[in-house]
């Protein structure tokens, strides 16, 4: 009996086990809706400008190449009251340069971003340089930020006058904190009563799947799929709470999100990514490498000794060898898992660029099922 109870509470422990590490790692595959889906209107806006920066040890625009940086020094001091318009500027301490920063969302007066600087001219440096105040505007004109202040560059860059050594670069650097919000962007999101969710990667199965997650925590019509990348949110009536608090209460349901089949390609590094859904027909294949050897060996030939007619001359030798190696034909199976199309892949024992072609190939015969996507 009491081996009997034993292998009882052994079962019971290793069955109470096995179902936690299944629930884990169904957990590990979920993601949460604010990972997958963003909300209708919560963006950042992109802001530039164009600025001066003044304070660089001779490392700034040369102001006879750069006539936008001359005439921007010339409008500064013009508005101060200094009138250099007719002189011959030489100084190579300023420097024209853009300024970017994203506004981000629901960001109010006051508030301060960081932006990035970046020369325009043909400025060496902006070590050491100060940012003078620049008006930012975004893509309606108005001006929503205001920067200014001390440049932080990582890159530097030393020459000497038969060397040089540049690390980094140099011509461009960041303003923590360097712009102040003068203007918001309006937008009412808690008096909405319907905002939509666009999915970052739009797919029916995953935008499905978000919708009845919705419906579970909410009630029945709290979602709806429009397409593939929009779901509707609703507020529901029994819902206290306004439209920011709906969100918040959806924004952290986990949903195991589908994809499609997909072989991404990077031709110019030779990086070959496969999702886990990837499948291929049984297919066979044969790879042989082709290697052409052409070297050149020239000899000189001298005229005989004492002639008064002959001259030294180069004669071209060239020679040319092919090396071609036997093929080996490898069955890959039907239907494998993504590990076992590689463990196949990889006993083809041919480089990335060979199993490019490879994939091509197959793709082009109809054994796989997937997208190749080529970057």
């Amino acid at each position: 009996m009491r081996n009997a109870g034993l292998e009882m509470i052994i079962r019971f422990l290793s069955t109470l086990l096995t179902a936690i590490l299944l629930l884990h790692g169904a957990a590990m595959a979920e993601s949460r809706i604010k990972d997958l889906a963003d909300v209708e209107g919560v963006r950042e806006n992109m802001l530039i400008g164009y600025g001066l920066v003044v304070g660089l040890d001779g490392t700034g625009d040369r102001i006879r190449n750069t006539p936008f940086t001359r005439e921007s020094l010339v409008s500064m001091l013009e508005r101060m009251g200094v009138n250099i318009r007719s002189e011959a500027l030489d100084t190579d301490n300023i420097a024209a340069v853009m300024v970017t920063a994203n506004l981000p969302p629901f960001a109010t007066q006051g508030t301060h971003l960081d932006i990035s600087v970046s020369a325009m001219g043909d400025a060496e440096s902006l070590r050491g340089g100060v940012l003078l105040v620049t008006p930012l505007h975004g893509a309606d004109g108005e001006v929503y930020a205001v920067a200014q202040g001390s440049v932080a560059v990582s890159g530097f860059a030393a020459r000497g006058n038969a060397a040089s050594v540049t690390r980094g670069v140099p011509t461009n650097g960041r303003i923590a904190n360097g712009a102040v919000v003068e203007r918001e962007v309006g937008f009412d999101l808690a008096g909405k009563q319907t905002v939509k969710l666009a999915l970052r990667n739009p797919d029916f199965t995953t935008a499905q799947r978000i919708a009845a997650a919705i419906n579970t925590r909410l009630g029945a019509g709290a979602a709806a799929v429009i397409d593939p990348g929009t779901v509707r949110l609703n507020h529901p009536q029994n819902f206290s709470g306004d439209m920011v608090g709906v969100i918040s209460a959806v924004e952290g349901l986990r949903v195991e999100p589908d994809k499609s089949a997909k072989v991404v390609i990077d031709e110019a590094s030779g990086v070959i990514v496969m999702g886990d859904d990837v499948r291929v027909s049984t297919v066979a294949i044969a790879q042989g490498s082709l290697t052409v050897s052409v070297s050149e060996t020239p000899q000189v030939s001298q005229p005989s000794p004492f002639s008064d007619r002959g001259r030294t001359v180069v004669v071209p030798r060239t020679s040319a060898e092919v090396d071609e190696a036997p093929a080996k034909l490898s069955i890959v199976k039907g239907g494998v898992k993504l590990s076992d199309l590689v463990d196949g892949l990889n006993a083809l024992g041919v480089p990335p660029r060979d199993m490019i072609a490879i994939l091509h190939a197959i793709k082009a015969a109809g054994a796989l099922q997937a997208d190749i996507e080529v970057m």
